[in-house]
């Protein structure tokens, strides 16, 4: 059927294939039959065609990093299941999903959105991921290929990374995608790799992905992200998105008959993209496109299971579980104590049906409410406050919102973030819009009003400008770095009086890179001082054990930009200090995308690393708080003691953030606790640790084979729980090679088991590995090479607790050529 409609239509018609339509749906050959399809974002829920910060409402799940944490390939599998049904809410038939970039610096603004530092576990991960979403039907899209491990200049960086260090560290997670789960989509990375673009880059695309691992579904460019027309068609992109075409459409026809570009090159790519539509099913049945909000039960339950088994118990001198009946007094303090913090920021957003904050899951798992106090203490906000209350929104032909409105809407959030307009009538390149709403102010004192904008905006408070985020505008940060950084104004408001907030937005079309965003953000907030603090001392003061839930939010972990450090941002550290000597008993519940230094650990009783889970968080944490399920969660990724720790820190610009639009992996495969291990730097935890409530004892491992053969070797190992309660045990396979004519780590993790065992019950953990588990990349040889000789698995708890040691022989040399299965 492909072929004969790509035999009756025209060149014209082939490359309008290649373009997107609009932002999320591909484009309709009608006179043939061929239907649009839509795409949707994201990694942790199906947001469909709406606004990142509006919309239908969606099911949001935990971000990556938490299912890196969870070890738990079938758990991810099943939400990968449950997302696609998601997606199918939405009219989607193709999710933006899985992220499988690796986690090299700890600064990344999308570390969350990504599994491990380790290539092994997030293969696995992806794997399980891609199954889910692809065995109900909808194509999942396995990104960002490649070497985007940064938010600093992505449009334009160059990650200059050595072929071995990307066969081996960065490549992994999507070759496994292609061999193991047949991923039916690609996206190719905003960043340049090795100087070249990656949607022009034909060794990744072509030699590497389709020539060798077999890809034969399609590659399409991140948003924005292709940059020409006869270059990306020939390096292997299929798909140029957004739409309308930019340098598709009537560029690529020229191309072909200018002899720039065969004609079979745009047939192969149309086929593919017709491919893409007869395995989601498009031409069976005509795609609707309607969306539509379904708030499951059964996703309920499996967000909070997940957000328990991603719970990462850090430390625990005893006080952990709580017991429910025996404290009177709880104070629940912090900046994330009484605010859901669900999600990272970016494209992963959606609209949430809901969200349960830490405070209401507290209050929902104890009978006695009564024996809770809150108290904030601090923010850590990095933009303020957004406004929150009735918003009535004038939409304007042309800009300077003269006239009669053309349209009218009354929305509750001071977030705008338009993919489309509500009128066709209404230029997205000339339009204006006036909000008005009204401010009543709880407290009198200082107030200050924050703005940020892709485009132009100016905010009025009783008709007099506060911020102007006109004059003057210039690039900053937000919005994927299209809008400005947030300007702010102070003013002195009176309690209980209403003031006339007004502001005023028109779109600025003028992009460097390409990137044309219609956005606008503002709010305002008094901020908190040092009483505040006090405050929520003298809480923790006069209760049996003080509960502080501290971290980041999506607006540090997000899309767009690094972090600065990896210390907690605002007055956190202090706050955990007093807190902490007002009250021996107290708990940490952290709530970042990634690792954090700790210098106030000595000083509490337990920590315990939740992540961002999801819509469930309040209750998942209170499931773990509590011991109605355990923490299951092991680091997926090493939390240095200083930021200075990190392989990729070494205070030459060149290897982080980068310098001259270039960006020098020189730690190669010394990613991570591999980093850890050949340096000798001591991490404040190491990669796979976590604590749990129980205890387990591990019996002795046993080998299939005495020596590695063709066929691979499988180990299994008996596990029992010798404590009172059930509990999951994770256990790792790392192999140690001999010595080898390159520098080679000194172990890596090649294989796990994740168990769930009752009291008294004993399973057996079983993993295989294969030759080329042993393997490192020849760059001379061009293939996958084990020198032969004595191997040795490793079987650990974690990368710094290992249990066993078994002696493993590869009598005869192995060389892999990187193409075959």
């Amino acid at each position: 059927m492909i072929d004969s409609i790509l035999d009756r239509m025209t060149l014209e018609e082939q490359v309008s294939l290649l373009s997107g339509a609009d932002f999320w749906t591909t484009v309709p050959v009608e006179r043939l039959g061929v239907p649009k399809i839509k795409v949707t974002d994201g990694p942790n829920g199906a947001r469909g065609a709406g606004s990142l910060v509006a919309g239908v409402k969606a099911t949001c799940f935990p971000v990556a990093i938490a299912l890196g944490a969870s070890w738990n390939p079938d758990l991810v599998k099943q939400m990968g299941v449950a997302l696609a049904r998601q997606a199918k809410s939405k009219g989607a038939a193709v999710l933006l999903a899985p992220t499988v970039n690796i986690h090299r610096s700890g600064l990344n603004g999308r570390n969350f959105e990504c599994y491990s530092e380790d290539p092994m576990l997030t293969s696995g991960l992806a794997v399980a991921y891609i199954e889910g979403v692809q065995g109900e039907g909808i194509a999942a899209t396995i990104k960002h290929f490649a070497g985007n491990e940064s938010e600093i200049e992505r449009q334009t960086m160059s990650s200059d990374i050595d072929e071995r260090t990307l066969r081996e560290i960065y490549l992994p997670p999507f070759e496994q995608a292609v061999r193991r789960a047949g991923v039916m989509a690609v996206m190719s990375s905003y960043n340049r790799l090795n100087g070249t673009y990656t949607s022009e880059h034909h060794w990744l695309l072509t030699k590497v992905l389709r020539e060798e691992w077999g890809f034969d579904g399609i590659v399409m460019s991140d948003w924005f992200g292709s940059h020409s027309t006869a270059e990306t068609i020939n390096a292997g992109l299929d798909l140029e998105m957004p739409g309308p075409a930019r340098d598709r459409g009537d560029k690529l026809v020229a191309a072909v008959r200018e002899g720039k570009v065969d004609a079979a090159t745009v047939r192969a790519s149309a086929r593919r993209m017709l491919l893409l539509l007869e395995r989601v099913g498009a031409f069976k049945s005509k795609p609707d496109l309607t969306e539509r909000a379904i708030d499951l039960p059964e996703d309920r339950a499996l967000i909070r299971r997940l957000g328990a088994e991603g719970a990462v118990l850090l430390k625990n001198d005893g006080i952990l579980p709580l017991a429910k009946t025996s404290l009177d007094r709880i104070a629940v303090i912090g900046p994330n104590a009484a605010t859901a913090r669900v999600m990272g920021g970016g494209s992963a957003q959606i609209a949430a049906h809901y969200t349960v904050s830490p405070l209401e899951g507290i209050r929902a798992a104890l009978s006695n409410a009564n024996s809770i106090s809150h108290a904030v203490g601090c923010r850590h906000n990095r933009l303020i406050d957004v406004f929150k209350g009735k918003i009535t929104v004038e939409y304007f032909k042309g800009r300077g919102c003269n006239g009669d409105p053309l349209h009218v809407d009354t929305v509750d959030k001071g977030e705008f973030f338009w993919f489309e307009l509500p009128s066709d009538e209404l230029d997205p390149a000339d339009f204006s819009a006036r909000m008005v709403m009204q401010y009543a102010p709880e407290e009198s004192g200082e107030h200050v009003f924050g703005m940020t904008n892709a485009g132009l905006a100016r905010l009025f408070v009783d008709g007099r400008l506060m911020v102007d985020g006109h004059e003057g505008w210039t690039r900053g940060a937000n919005y994927f770095g299209t809008a400005n950084d947030e300007q702010r104004g102070a003013a002195t408001l009176d309690a209980g009086r209403s003031y006339e907030l007004t502001v005023e937005y028109e779109p600025s079309m003028a992009s460097e890179e390409g990137i044309n965003l219609i956005a606008v953000r503002f709010g305002v907030e008094k901020p908190l001082g040092e009483a505040d603090i006090a405050a929520a001392v003298e809480t923790a003061r006069n209760a049996d054990v003080a509960l502080l839930f501290v971290g980041r939010d999506g607006e540090w972990d997000t899309e767009g930009l690094d972090l600065p450090d990896m210390r907690l941002p605002g007055l956190q550290e202090e706050l955990i200090e007093k807190v902490a000597a007002a009250n021996a008993n107290t708990v940490i519940v952290l709530q970042t995308g990634g690792p954090i230094e700790m210098p106030w650990l000595g000083n509490v009783r337990a920590v315990l690393q939740m992540w961002y889970p999801g819509q469930e968080l309040g209750n998942a944490v209170a499931d773990v708080l509590f011991g109605d399920a355990g923490p299951g969660g092991r680091l997926p990724q090493t939390f240095p003691k200083a930021l200075t720790d990190n392989s990729a820190i070494t205070g030459d610009p060149a290897v982080y953030p980068g310098k001259d639009g270039h960006v020098h992996y020189a730690e190669g495969v010394f990613v991570g606790y591999r980093h850890h291990d050949i340096s000798a730097v001591e991490p404040l935890f190491p990669f796979g640790f976590g604590l749990g409530y129980t205890s387990f004892r591990w019996g002795e491992p046993r080998l299939s084979v005495r020596e590695m053969g063709p066929d691979g070797i499988s180990v299994s190992l008996e596990v029992t729980n010798t404590g009172d309660r059930p509990g999951s045990e994770l256990v790792q396979l790392y192999v140690r090679s001999p010595k080898a004519k390159v520098a080679r780590p000194d172990k890596e993790l090649r294989a796990f088991a994740k168990l769930l065992l009752q009291p008294g019950e004993t399973g057996t953990a079983v993993m295989k590995i294969l030759p080329r588990d042993l393997a490192y990349f020849d760059i001379e040889a061009g293939s996958f090479r084990a020198e032969p000789g004595g191997y040795q698995l490793l079987l650990a708890a974690n990368a710094a607790d290992i249990r066993s040691v078994i002696d493993l022989p590869l009598p005869a040399g192995y060389m892999q050529p990187p193409s075959t299965a």
